[in-house]
């Protein structure tokens, strides 16, 4: 039995995902993989990928570890690349709000339903790397053996570049894949495999539609988009997660009410207006997550933080971590009723929340006190 686009899309959907592909890996000398490692490589060294050092990782040659899939793992012949829609009824987080709340990008709402009805933290990472693990060995049953790794977002592979070469959709602008039809509301999930793809089921790319829409470029508040191409070290998400330390006071304002991550440039992406929502039990939206108050989660000390947090993509920023984005986001939005808690905080003995609450108490110091 042969690896095809149809066994994969079948096994994939039986696991619980929304669509999946296979892309054949190009030879490091093809046009293609050439541009690939181009590009990645002179991204590194434009300092756009910020203090992510793992991003920076290069082989025993120098190169690059994520410029090529096969520069960690030359065996690789194909990707399989699986989908999981994460789109909800839910707000936008552009969408009017009340001023003293702040927003968790929409992935780290999820939660899974247990026996008793109720939500408890999900974290994607674990919930996909179960249903790839489920394709690996159901493709192993099928096919007999061969060598392959599961990854969701921790494996040296841009999964975005491959999930193009399998016809899953086009990179935006934003730099998100984007399906005609589901939108970029996607995690995206792979297996690496020693299996060849015949010529005959490699799929065709599926063309850009963005055309000469900028939505998501104009709307960075903090200007880190260009077209197809983003600057880590200003992106939101970047800063409020895997930045340590304080962030750059040039780019706080921009950061807004967002204190993890940010969806501005898929809240405004015209194909997401009318992308399907997901029926995922182990993805569902804690209500309590969407527009949170902003002194609600102050007020979390570490154990109650963890119980909301603890299998959650939360838990990435950690609780210091969490502590600054929130006392940005207070700082930002103009409710002078917070300096009681920015007062607190800029005594602690954390030198970044500190120096964060401070700054906020500045940022409040034109509002009359009441």
């Amino acid at each position: 039995m042969l690896l095809t686009q149809s066994l994969v899309d079948t096994l994939a959907r039986e696991a619980g995902f929304t669509a999946a592909g296979v892309a054949a890996v190009p030879d490091n000398s093809a046009p293609d993989s050439i541009e690939e490692r181009r590009r990645f490589e002179e991204w590194v060294a434009s300092g756009a990928a910020g203090e992510m050092e793992y991003l920076k990782r290069r082989n025993d040659c120098g190169d690059l570890v994520r410029s090529s899939v096969r520069n960690a793992f030359p065996w690789v012949q194909s990707v399989i690349v699986c989908v999981a829609n994460y789109n909800s009824a839910v707000e936008r987080s552009t969408d009017p709000a009340p001023e003293d709340s702040g927003w968790i990008a929409r992935y780290a709402q999820s939660g899974t339903q247990t026996d008793s009805g109720s939500l408890r933290p999900s974290d994607y990472h674990k919930v996909l790397l179960r249903r790839l693990q489920n394709v690996d060995t159901r493709l192993h049953e099928s096919l007999g053996p061969f060598e392959s790794r599961c990854y969701v977002d921790t494996g040296p592979i841009v999964e975005r570049v491959y999930a193009r070469y399998a016809g899953l959709g086009w990179t935006g602008k934003n730099t998100c894949l984007i399906n005609q039809r589901l939108g970029s509301w996607l995690f995206l999930g792979v297996i690496l495999t020693s299996l060849d793809l015949s010529t005959a089921e490699r799929p065709l790319l599926a063309a850009d539609r963005c055309g000469s829409c900028t939505r998501c470029i104009d709307a960075c508040p903090t200007h880190a988009l260009t077209a197809y191409q983003m600057d880590a070290s200003r992106c939101i998400s970047y800063l409020t997660i895997e930045k340590r330390g304080s962030i750059p006071e040039d780019l706080r304002s921009g950061i807004g009410r967002n204190v993890f991550g940010c969806d501005i440039c898929q809240d405004v992406c015209p194909w997401n207006r009318r992308a399907p929502e997901t029926m995922d039990s182990e993805l569902t939206p804690r209500h309590e997550l969407i527009n949170p108050a902003l002194d609600w989660l102050a007020s979390l000390d570490e154990g109650p933080f963890g119980d909301w947090f603890f299998g959650s993509p939360v838990k990435r920023s950690r609780f210091a971590g969490f502590r600054r984005n929130l006392a940005i986001a207070m700082g930002n939005s103009g409710v002078v009723r917070f300096r009681s808690i920015l007062e607190c905080w800029s005594e602690s003995a954390d030198p970044v929340l500190s120096e964060s609450a401070a700054w906020a108490i500045n940022m409040l110091s034109s509002k009359p006190a009441g």
